[in-house]
């Protein structure tokens, strides 16, 4: 046999502490039911976006084993729209959790949102403006979910390009490398700068070979 449960509070008097505690309960209780429903909702967004990376996987196979260029580029373009897609539906899931990306670039400094990582010299920019992000920073809310990493510009004239590599007279047309000319005996081993020249012989030198059919005629003899 069970005893009586509480009395209710009187109509005007306020409410009990263990109202109180049950309304907290009750309250605790609505936002854990509503964390699990989000969670749920995310682990299934997930499990499709695991299969978009899993075909993404084999697309990489398919290009890995290509045997032509036309194969080849056929699998680098749906490779790169399978990397794109993965990428898109990722960024909407996102967006459904009430996350977005900062967009930071061109705005001054701010300790709350950024972490700086490196400074350039831009004549054009005030001092501490963002140039480019190194890392994507994310809100949630209004609340910063990771922080930016960026670069900012500093006083200072722009850096100069770093010149490339100026390349030296290399050989011509006409050049023949060292190892030939010593194992061609018609060739004069001569200077990288000097055009290696075929050896001259005089019309004495030469010895042609005459063919079989080809005789000497005789000179008619003079009459006495």
């Amino acid at each position: 046999m069970t005893g009586p449960g509480p009395l209710p509070p009187d109509a005007g008097g306020p409410p009990s502490e263990l109202d109180k505690l049950r309304r907290r309960v009750a309250a605790l209780s609505e936002k854990r039911e509503e964390a699990e429903a989000r969670l749920q909702a995310l682990l299934g967004s997930l499990l499709s976006l695991d299969d978009v990376l899993a075909d993404t996987r084999l697309r990489a196979g398919v290009l890995y084993e290509a045997r032509s260029a036309r194969e080849t580029a056929s699998a680098a373009l749906a490779l790169g729209e399978q990397i794109e897609a993965a990428h898109l539906m990722l960024r909407v899931e996102f967006e459904r959790h009430d996350v977005r990306p900062m967009d930071v670039v061109g705005r001054a400094l701010d300790p709350a949102e950024m972490r700086v990582v490196g400074t350039e010299p831009h004549p054009g920019r005030p001092d501490g403006t963002v140039l480019r992000e190194k890392l994507t920073g994310f809100r949630r809310g209004s609340a910063t979910l990771r922080p930016a990493q960026v670069v900012v510009s500093v006083p200072g004239p722009a850096p100069e390009p770093v010149p490339g590599p100026v390349p030296g007279p290399g050989p011509g047309p006409d050049h023949v490398p060292a190892s030939e000319a010593e194992t061609d005996p018609d060739l004069d081993p001569v200077s990288d700068s000097v055009r290696a020249q075929p050896r001259r012989t005089t019309r004495a030198q030469r010895r042609l070979l005459r063919k079989p059919s080809v005789r000497r005629a005789r000179r008619p003899r003079r009459a006495g």
